[in-house]
C-alpha cells in the first residue's frame, strides 16, 4: 500500500482542538523570537552600512579611528584639505569639506526635571547637508548659529528614552545649562545620524569650550583616497589619518559582532526550550495515538509513509504558527526603534529575515514530530492495538 492521502492530514488537525492551538501559538512564538532577533541584527547591520559613502573621506587625528569622540584636529584643516587636495567636489564656489564635532552630551527636557539623558550631539556647519545627502529636512528648519537652536533625528526621542512630542518644534533641551529650542527635525533613514542632536558648530564648541573638531567629512569628486591619504601623510604637522567613511563606519560593524553573536544565542536558546516544550507536546499526542498507529500499520501502511503523514501535520500547523509571526512581526516590529549604545535604528524584518524565521519554523515542525513518532513506531504492531 501507498502513501496515506493529504486529506488525512488535514482532517487530523481539528480532531484537537487544543493540541492544534498549542501547536500554532508555540511555533508562531519561536518564530516570532526569530524574527525579532533578524530584524535587531539586520537594522544595526543597514543603519551602520548605509551610514557612510562610498565617495566621502573622513579625516580623523591620528590614534582615534576607532572613536570619533575622542579626535582632535585643527580647525585649518577644512580649508587645508580642500586647497591642497585637488578632486575635492565643489560646486557654485562651495567645497565639500565638512567640519564637525562628535561628542555625547547630557541633557534635559526641562530645567526642573531630575531625569537625565545622553544624547549624541553632531556640531554642524551648512556643508554637513552636502557631505549627508542621506539627511532630509521633514519639519521645521536647520538651526541657526547664534540662535541657541537645535535639530533633532527622527529617532533621536527613542535614543534619549523620552516621549515624541517632547522633541517637537519648538519644545526645549537643556544643556550647559542653558535652554535649546529645537527648530526642526531631520530623517536619515537607516543610517547612525537618525537618533543625532545636531547643533550650530560654533554654539557647540562654545558651549563645551572646545576649539578643535572631531574630524572633517570630504566628499571627493575626481580624486582618489589615496590622493587624501598622501596629502595626510605630507602634513606630518597636522597628525591626520584618512579613512573611507564606509570603512569607519564597517569597522563599528565589527566592534559590535560580539553583541549580535549573544542576540542570536539568546534567540537560539529560547527557540530551544520551544523546541523541547513541543516535544512534550508531541510525545503526549502521539502516545494517544499509538493505537492508530498500529491500526494503519496492520492495513498495510508501511512506516515512512506514516512519517510522511504526521510530518505534513506538523508542517501545516507550525506553517500557520509561522504566517501568523510573520504578519505579527510585520506589523508589530517592523521599523520598531530600539535604543542602542550607539544611539538606535529600527529593526528590518526584510526578504532574508522573514525567510529565516520561516525556515526556523519549518526545523521546528521536523525536529518536534520525528523523535516522538518514531519512538512511538519501534512499538511491536500486536503491542500498539493493546494500547488503551
Amino acid at each position: 500500500m501507498g502513501w496515506l492521502p493529504f486529506e488525512y492530514a488535514v482532517r487530523n488537525l481539528g480532531r484537537s482542538p487544543q493540541r492544534l492551538l498549542a501547536s500554532v501559538l508555540g511555533s508562531a512564538l519561536v518564530v516570532l523570537l526569530v524574527l525579532a532577533a533578524g530584524g535587531f541584527v539586520r537594522g544595526m547591520e543597514r543603519s551602520l552600512s548605509i551610514s557612510g559613502d562610498d565617495n566621502s573621506v573622513i579625516l580623523v587625528g591620528a590614534g582615534s579611528e576607532e572613536s570619533l569622540e575622542r579626535s582632535q584636529i585643527d580647525m585649518s584643516v577644512p580649508t587645508l584639505a580642500a586647497a591642497s587636495v585637488p578632486g575635492v567636489k565643489r560646486r557654485l564656489g562651495v567645497d565639500y569639506a565638512s567640519p564637525e564635532v562628535h561628542m555625547a552630551l547630557v541633557m534635559k527636557t526641562s530645567r526642573e526635571s531630575e531625569s537625565e539623558f545622553q544624547a549624541v550631539v553632531r556640531g554642524i556647519t551648512p556643508t554637513a547637508y552636502l557631505v549627508h545627502p542621506q539627511v532630509r529636512i521633514v519639519e521645521g528648519r536647520p538651526p541657526r548659529p547664534g540662535e541657541y537652536e537645535v535639530m533633532v533625528g527622527r529617532l533621536a526621542a527613542t535614543r534619549l528614552g523620552v516621549d515624541d512630542r517632547e522633541l517637537a518644534p519648538g519644545r526645549q533641551l537643556w544643556f550647559d545649562n542653558r535652554a535649546w529650542t529645537v527648530s526642526g527635525r531631520f530623517a536619515a533613514p537607516q543610517t547612525v545620524m537618525d537618533a543625532e542632536v545636531w547643533v550650530p558648530l560654533t554654539d557647540l564648541q562654545i558651549a563645551t569650550r572646545r576649539d578643535t573638531l572631531s574630524c572633517v567629512v570630504l566628499m571627493l569628486d575626481e580624486a582618489t583616497f589615496e590622493d587624501v591619504a598622501v596629502w595626510c601623510a605630507q602634513r606630518l604637522d597636522l597628525e591626520l589619518v584618512a579613512m573611507p567613511e564606509a570603512d569607519y563606519y564597517a569597522g563599528l560593524l565589527e566592534f559590535y559582532r560580539p553583541v549580535r553573536a549573544m542576540v542570536w544565542a539568546t534567540a537560539a536558546l529560547i527557540a530551544l526550550g520551544g523546541l523541547f516544550g513541543g516535544l512534550n507536546t508531541m510525545y503526549a499526542a502521539f502516545a494517544a495515538r499509538v493505537r492508530e498507529l498500529g491500526a494503519l500499520q496492520t492495513l498495510g501502511f508501511r512506516r515512512r509513509a506514516l512519517v510522511a503523514s504526521f510530518l505534513q501535520e506538523s508542517l501545516l500547523a507550525t506553517a500557520a504558527g509561522g504566517i501568523l509571526a510573520a504578519v505579527l512581526g510585520l506589523l508589530l516590529l517592523d521599523g520598531l526603534a530600539v535604543r542602542f549604545s550607539m544611539g538606535a535604528f529600527a529593526l528590518s524584518l526584510d526578504a532574508p529575515v522573514l525567510l529565516g524565521g520561516l525556515a526556523a519554523g519549518v526545523g521546528l515542525a521536523i525536529f518536534g514530530v520525528i523523535p516522538p513518532l518514531w519512538r512511538c513506531l519501534r512499538l511491536p504492531i500486536v503491542e500498539a492495538l493493546r494500547t488503551s
